[in-house]
């Protein structure tokens, strides 16, 4: 896509002909063209077959119109809605677009993935997506059962999924994911792959977890990182992959024999309580009075295994299991708690290790993020075609959190769907001076205005001064 020259302006008249609903793309896709995402399609993905041509044109179509809201093949009209087509060159029709994605192969796919991480360490170096990655970042690694209901959907089988702390089987495809976040930054998706619906959450997990590292150090992320993972990615591949890519691991244990025999052996005066939902400060004792302890002890792990063993800390939460039978008059002789071991080679504290393995729930936030926006859907029928579309919906969602980056501190941590509605869907109109110079005027009194022309600057302006 063509990013043709545009002013911003602060007038208002949104009875034009000339009207554009979709002004932020302008910035926007400024920035994705700054990142290279052209030139990275162009020079790593080549589908084969006569719909496969123009892959630097037709990707980011795609791009633009997830970033703009589009959640299946045929909401990519919206890009040539109203005076759209003036302000971009290169605009392919949503049929197009569907017959590109058809023509991956899983090589293909391949090639869209890598072209993704990079674009992610392009963006990275753009906007200041990850502030404090040069001290501590995380990687989550998860996957997400992706409901499907076509009866021709290629890879659509029974898989496990959580719904409303419920297990239970849905029909669908399976995505493994990675992100990363530091402290300081809401999280943005390192690499992707899309399997059949009923793959068990750790298949390619380890080599996913070597290629978000090295990602993540692209990124910037030259501090430490630590790696977080449920029981379904304990295993010894997994972490023997994280300790390769010279990454720390904090991995959920599963309630085995052997994890069930460590914890017994925690002694009472080793447990620690925590800031847990519900504690409250006593300001004699100085301390948390809550239900929640935690305690740690050296453990070894996959000692049966030749050559895998690892040696590293078991930290173990405890929390007091209520007795649901109270008011019945049947009170408790000794109390009863429900255990929760995580398997770490983190260096911070007790307490510090984990809180933070706790926050691996943030991955699920992007999940939320792209569920309600281009994930809303796995729009082909064809296995591969989804594959690709779920990799170009990961180079959305960093562009999206980019923009926010650049637009104001508070849009830098802001769901992409309230991105989208506050800097993306922006009604303007086109104005025409001379030969091909257009102007842009958004509506006067917006009070968007300064965040939109911040992005504006940062996306249209010069380059960056190099460091």
């Amino acid at each position: 896509m063509r990013l043709l020259h545009s002013l911003a302006k602060t007038h208002a008249s949104f009875d034009d002909p000339n009207l554009v609903s979709h002004a932020g793309l302008v910035p926007v896709m400024a920035l994705a063209q700054r990142a290279g995402l052209g030139d990275l399609v162009a020079g790593q993905v080549r589908p084969g077959g006569q719909c496969g041509v123009n892959a630097a044109a037709k990707v980011p179509c795609l791009v633009a119109g997830m970033a703009a809201g589009a959640d299946s093949i045929d909401d990519m009209d919206l890009l040539r809605h109203g005076a759209m087509t003036s302000l971009f060159g290169g605009i392919r029709a949503p049929s197009t677009l569907g017959s590109h994605l058809c023509s991956y192969t899983w090589g293909n796919v391949a090639q869209l993935e890598k072209a993704s991480r990079e674009f992610l360490a392009n963006l990275a170096g753009q906007a200041p997506l990850l502030p404090g990655a040069d001290v501590l970042a995380f990687i989550d690694i998860d996957s997400m059962q992706k409901r499907v209901y076509g009866h021709k959907k290629q890879g659509a089988r029974f898989g496990h999924t959580k719904i409303q702390g419920k297990s239970l089987l849905v029909r669908g495809l399976n995505a493994l994911a990675a992100v990363i976040s530091t402290p300081l930054s809401a999280p943005v998706i390192a690499a992707t792959r899309l399997r059949g619906g009923n793959a068990a959450s750790a298949r390619g997990a380890a080599s996913m977890a070597a290629r978000a590292i090295t990602t993540a150090r692209g990124c910037g992320c030259t501090g430490t990182i630590i790696v977080r993972l449920d029981s379904a990615f304990y295993n010894a591949a997994v972490i023997g992959a994280v300790r390769s890519g010279g990454a720390r691991f904090s991995v959920t244990a599963p309630m085995n024999a052997s994890i069930r025999a460590a914890i017994a052996g925690i002694g009472e005066d080793a447990w620690t309580p925590i800031q847990y939902p519900h504690a409250i400060w006593d300001d004699q004792l100085e301390a948390w009075i809550s239900d929640a302890e935690v305690a740690e002890v050296e453990y070894t792990a996959f000692a049966s295994k030749k050559g895998q063993a690892v040696t590293a800390r078991l930290i173990v939460r405890r929390v007091r299991d209520q007795n649901k039978k109270a008011a019945d008059g049947q009170d408790e002789l000794f109390p009863v708690w429900r255990y929760h071991a995580v398997f770490t080679d983190s260096p911070f504290e007790l307490v510090q290790a984990e809180g933070q393995h706790r926050d691996h729930a943030v991955v699920e936030q992007v999940f939320a993020d792209v569920t309600s926006g281009p994930l809303a859907h796995m729009p082909s029928g064809v296995f591969t075609a989804n594959a690709a579309w779920l990799a170009i919906a990961a180079m959305a969602h960093n562009l999206v959190r980019a923009a926010g980056a650049l637009a104001s501190l508070p849009f830098a941590k802001s769901r992409a769907a309230t991105i989208r509605r506050d800097l993306i869907a922006v009604a303007a109109r086109t104005a025409r001076h001379g030969r091909g110079h257009l102007t842009l005027h958004l509506p006067e009194g917006w009070h968007r205005e300064h965040q939109w022309l911040d992005l504006l600057a940062a996306a249209c302006g010069p380059p960056a001064a190099a460091a």
